[in-house]
Parts: structure tokens; C-alpha cells; sequence
């Protein structure tokens, strides 16, 4: 039986600590290859569902327990070609969607086999250099203001 068409539509999740330390997990199909987590959305699920199912997915985080953020942030992309046949013939871009996961300090991370090598938890300003995707970099870079939009204001 052939796998279903992965849908043109994604999350992008920055996932951090209250010190603005980002995780990023490299690619095992291709090594050197460093991200956030970002995956696409399944068929009736919600944006804020693919963004939370993804981070349990890729590194055994439930972001359930944390502020899981929509920054309302969208990027539409050219598809890397060695990845345009998990989509439908024809499809060429994809629309993601960007969210924070804040997290109070660095937690445990349980990587999905198969689909990420390593893992390590880097300073913003030096994640954003270790990606390779324009997007994850963009996001990234935009961390500061985003944790500051998103953090409790005191009485």
C-alpha cells in the first residue's frame, strides 16, 4: 500500500528555554543538516495539533505542559527537490507556519529514531547560524521579540 501525499502545509517549531536557548536536531537523512522541529499537518488536524504532535514526535516533548505559542508567522517556500516526491505531482511549495515552545530550563530530549541523529541546545544568536533552512533562521532571529511578546507581564 502507498503512503498518502504529504500535505503542502507545516509547523515550524522554535523550542527554548526562559535563557533563549534553542534546540536544534539534525537530520539523519541528511547529516549536517540542523533544524527545529517542523513536520507537516495530518489531514483534520489543527495547526496548533501538528505543531504539538510534532514536538512529541521528534524529541518525546509534551508540549502540553508548556506555552506552545502561534507567533503568527507564514512562509511560503520552493520545496527542496530531493523532498517534492512525499507530495501530490506537481506541488513545488509549501506553506509553514511558525510557533514557540517555551520551556523553563533545558528538559530531556528522546529523539525519533530513523529520523534525527543528534541533538544539543545552542544560544539563539548561534542557532540561527547553525541551520539550514532561510525560515528556521528568520524564526529564530526573531526569538527575543517573540519571548518578550509571549512572556507574563508582572502586576
Amino acid at each position: 500500500m502507498s503512503r498518502p501525499y504529504k500535505v503542502p502545509v507545516s509547523t515550524l517549531v522554535v523550542v527554548y528555554t526562559r535563557a533563549l536557548e534553542v534546540l536544534l536536531i539534525e537530520r539523519a537523512d541528511r547529516p549536517g543538516f540542523w533544524q527545529s522541529v517542523t513536520g507537516s499537518q495530518d489531514a483534520g488536524e489543527s495547526l496548533r495539533e501538528t505543531a504539538a504532535r510534532e514536538v512529541a514526535e521528534e524529541t518525546g516533548i509534551d508540549a502540553a505542559g508548556h506555552e506552545l505559542v502561534d507567533w503568527h508567522v507564514t512562509n511560503v517556500y520552493e520545496i527542496f527537490a530531493v523532498w517534492r516526491h512525499r507530495y501530490a505531482p506537481g506541488v513545488t511549495h509549501n506553506t509553514e507556519h511558525v510557533f514557540g515552545l517555551r520551556l523553563p530550563d533545558r528538559v530531556p530530549v528522546r529523539l525519533a529514531p530513523g529520523e534525527h541523529l543528534r541533538y544539543r541546545w545552542l544560544p539563539w544568536r548561534e542557532a540561527a547560524g547553525e541551520v539550514f533552512s532561510w525560515s528556521n533562521r528568520q524564526a529564530i532571529l526573531m526569538l527575543p521579540d517573540k519571548d518578550a511578546e509571549a512572556a507574563p507581564t508582572a502586576p
